[in-house]
């Protein structure tokens, strides 16, 4: 079916249900940043394939709003769709709550799939529906009754992630979430986010391509829990690990009947900016419920040093990955066939070589105008030929036992701008610019995102997204509860207080629709480091090591500080990276990495 056919399809059954409207998140039972195939409802009733966005379909009109990540993406997907883009956060959107408003009946009818809509917003959007008294349909997936041939859930076994990686043990992490409850007087804790799940019993699975998690739900007791998972995805390991701990076995969709178990008297923590409408409506309604953030969320972000260590290791060979790659490309354009697509396959192949078991997401790999779309994804339809001239940016990354990694890189493959060389050294400055920040414990990111951005926004130039996200280890390359951006976007959770030991990335960027995309990326770690009457100031480790392009950047715009942060930074480059290259590939990072 085209897209006007499945949106008529779904009207269908709007109007035998008496919906005026329907919602389609991007989201699975869990409210995954990132879904695995059989969840992507979102996609296939829209056409756009980007990673956040909610279709909302209504009997006249349908629109879909996403961010500015996707702005350009979605425009070109959406043509001929009769779908409207909404472009989230603009001035005169009006946001998803006020359009169904605008959209519904008085006592009509908004229906979703409860398993894919988080509480909070439920409850947000029924707040705003009070004085229509509509009726709500949650019970039914309307999408999955006009899907043919919809993927089946992932079947493949997952594993267990040992102490030597993950740096302490599920018995430990447990001990410090029973400590939290009994504190706070908890006696259930309902948890639904993959990442925590996954953190919390060290297992790591296969249900979402890029992104190392199995689907299941957990809800902790004083003295054990519930697992709700596909036993046969579970190895003996991760089966002796929940006998351990005392957490029992269950079918992954037995937890809609378990939780109407729980007696009146029970106190329940969970987060309902995550756990699904439908598990929610399941709790008797007089239970007391503690809304808030899984404290596992700011454990995990905080890594301890058996993670850090591995961390380190593990951006030397993604480092040895990127720079063979850098070498090839720069050695080799004009000489031999390279496109978008060659470029990211030969970029996986040497990840792969140097013991990445997965990418950590789907590799950018964007050319010339293609890079002012953020998350291009290059397709068979869109790849376009490499050729010495002009710039590519590739944002890549690999998920590898000892951690994951996220860096990008803008090559210059030829002649460039002068304008383009400007942007290109800008967004530089402003990578450094953060890099070198001191600052005192209890900043935020909001705190210092003014220090990436201050170089771009003196020109009036600026990026639709933040500057830096937390990143997970062996787990979501995306992490909250820490993130760099210059205001508070309640959704995203990431604007914590800094803490030691979390991984950070700084990736300032330039983009011209039509024209260019730049971006400098690294992965830096939150350290302690002095301490004086003034009180503890922190500091950035940059943790990755992969040269900045040196051709394309105009030297008279850097200051004194910031060539010499660049030459320590490429220094240490050589260092670490060169006694894993061939001779011809020394010769040319010393290049590369030469003082300017």
């Amino acid at each position: 079916m085209t897209i006007i056919e499945k949106l008529n399809a779904l009207r269908t059954l709007m109007k035998e249900r008496n919906l005026d409207v329907y919602m389609i998140p991007t989201s699975d039972f869990h409210e995954t940043e990132y879904v695995g195939e059989h969840f992507k409802a979102r996609a296939y009733m829209s056409g756009f394939t980007g990673s956040q966005g909610t279709l909302i379909v209504t009997l006249d009109d349908a629109a879909l709003w996403t961010d500015g990540r996707y702005f350009i993406q979605a425009a070109d997907q959406l043509k001929d769709t009769t779908i409207t883009l909404m472009k989230q956060g603009e001035e005169g959107v009006p946001t998803i709550a006020q359009y169904i408003y605008d959209h519904v009946t008085m006592r009509g009818g908004v229906g979703f799939d409860g398993r894919v809509m988080n509480t909070k917003m439920v409850k947000a959007i029924m707040s705003k529906l009070e004085e229509k008294e509509v009726h709500i349909a949650y019970e039914e997936d309307l999408v999955g009754m006009i899907w043919e041939d919809r993927p089946a859930l992932p079947k493949k076994q997952g594993f267990f992630l040992n102490v030597e990686y993950s740096g302490k043990s599920t018995k430990d992490k447990l001990a410090d979430l029973y400590d939290i409850m009994k504190k706070q007087g908890i006696t259930h804790h309902i948890i639904t986010s993959l990442d925590d799940i996954a953190w919390i019993t060290n297992m790591r699975g296969w249900d979402i391509a890029r992104y190392p998690v199995m689907l299941a739900y957990l809800i902790l007791t004083l003295d054990g829990g519930v697992i709700f998972v596909d036993k046969e995805k579970l190895n003996d390991e991760l089966i002796a690990n929940f006998e351990e701990n005392h957490i029992e076995i269950k079918d992954y969709n037995d937890i809609y009947e378990y939780v109407k178990t729980f007696d009146s008297d029970a106190v329940i923590m969970l987060d309902s900016s995550v756990v699904n409408y439908a598990i929610t409506q399941n709790l008797n309604q007089n239970i007391k419920i503690e809304d808030r953030v899984n404290p596992s969320q700011l454990m995990k972000a905080m890594k301890n040093e058996i993670e850090l260590e591995n961390n380190r290791k593990v951006h030397i060979k993604d480092a040895v990955a990127m720079t063979k790659f850098m070498y090839w490309l720069k050695t080799n354009i004009g000489k031999e066939k390279m496109s978008e697509i060659i470029a990211s396959d030969y970029l996986e192949k040497l990840r792969k070589a140097q013991g990445a078991i997965d990418l950590s997401f789907n590799t950018i790999s964007a050319y010339k105008e293609h890079a002012a779309m953020m998350h291009y994804s290059a397709t068979p339809e869109s790849d376009v030929e490499l050729k010495k001239e002009g710039m590519l940016l590739v944002d890549s990354g690999g998920q590898y036992m000892e951690g994951t990694t996220d860096i990008t890189r803008t090559f210059v493959l030829g002649e460039i701008s002068d304008e383009e060389r400007y942007w290109f050294t800008t967004a530089l400055r402003s990578n450094i610019a953060l890099s070198k920040a001191h600052f005192l414990y209890g900043c935020r990111g909001m705190n210092l995102d003014i220090l990436a951005r201050g170089p771009l926004w003196e020109q009036g130039m600026d990026y639709k997204c933040g500057t830096g996200h937390g990143v997970g280890h062996l787990l979501n390359v995306h992490e909250g509860p820490n993130g760099f951006r210059w205001k508070i976007v309640p959704e995203r959770k990431d604007s914590c207080v800094l803490e030691e030991g979390m991984t950070q990335s700084n990736e300032p960027g330039v983009y011209e629709e039509g024209k260019f995309g730049i971006r400098h990326e690294n992965e830096m770690v939150v350290r302690k480091g002095e301490k004086n009457e003034y009180g503890q100031f922190m500091y950035f480790e940059t943790i990755t090591f992969v040269p900045f392009d040196l051709d394309g950047l105009d030297e008279a715009l850097l200051t004194q500080y910031d060539k010499e942060w660049l030459n320590a930074y490429h220094k240490q480059v050589f260092e670490k990276v060169s006694p894993y290259l061939s001779d011809d590939e020394v010769a040319w990072l010393r290049k590369a990495t030469r003082a300017i």
